[in-house]
């Protein structure tokens, strides 16, 4: 099946830190950035790749041109992660009807075989789907202070959404810009979609498919793509 890629790197990562966006920073000899794109490069079924980046963006270009690839195009993001996914699905030549896979710049550990589950169970689903995580860990809610135990809420049925989220550009944009006219920010593409009235599929992610925001992050990717045989 044929599909696009939209990608929101227009964030500065504050939660990591340091000057540098984490989606730029060096990753056993490549960009983070370049990590999350190269699962959909090395697949002839991606159509095509959009990346919203930030206004003025000093990192992108040298990377863009690195990777030297026609299906690889940019657009100016916005202040919110849902402004530059929209962006972004404006920017691409995707139909309406199209498969889009919206994806973490700064998910450098995405799996093919992962990509292949996703594919192939939200892509004969009505609506789309994510890759997630079945919660596995006791959670805990804070008190209004954020420094003592509230309450154990139950785990039953909850999830952790990852990326790729998987749904047709048309419903998806039309999500996005509804969710705008309201005021309301969705945390992910999918929420988006639920707020339209749309159960997406959940389709059984990886743990290693990890999402660098702190720098332990980093040496765990690097541990991750050790183990696959990358060599800094």
């Amino acid at each position: 099946m044929k599909y696009w890629v939209v990608m929101p790197a227009a964030g500065s990562g504050q939660r990591f830190g340091g000057a540098i966006p984490k989606q730029y920073l060096q990753l056993a000899g490549r960009s983070v950035i370049a990590w999350s794109l190269g699962t959909f490069l090395d697949d002839p079924r991606c159509a095509g790749i959009s990346v919203a980046v930030a206004m003025d963006d000093p990192y992108w270009p040298a990377i863009r041109a690195g990777l030297a690839d026609r299906r690889l195009k940019d657009c100016r993001g916005g202040a919110e992660r849902c402004d530059s996914v929209l962006a972004a699905l404006d920017d691409s030549s995707a139909g309406e009807d199209d498969w889009v896979l919206v994806h973490d710049a700064a998910r450098p550990c995405l799996g093919r075989e992962e990509l292949d589950a996703l594919l192939a169970a939200a892509g004969t689903h009505a609506v789309g789907g994510l890759l997630a995580i079945p919660l596995a860990d006791t959670l805990k809610r804070a008190d209004e202070a954020g420094v003592a135990v509230s309450d154990t809420p139950s785990r039953s049925g909850l999830w952790r959404a990852l990326t790729p989220q998987m749904f047709r550009k048309g419903p998806l944009a039309a999500a996005l810009r509804a969710a705008r006219a309201l005021g309301r920010v969705p945390t992910d593409e999918s929420q988006a979609m639920e707020w339209q009235g749309h159960a997406p599929r959940l389709v059984p992610g990886e743990a290693l498919n990890i999402k660098v925001t702190r720098p332990a992050d980093l040496v765990f990717a690097a541990a991750v793509l050790a183990s696959r045989g990358v060599q800094a």
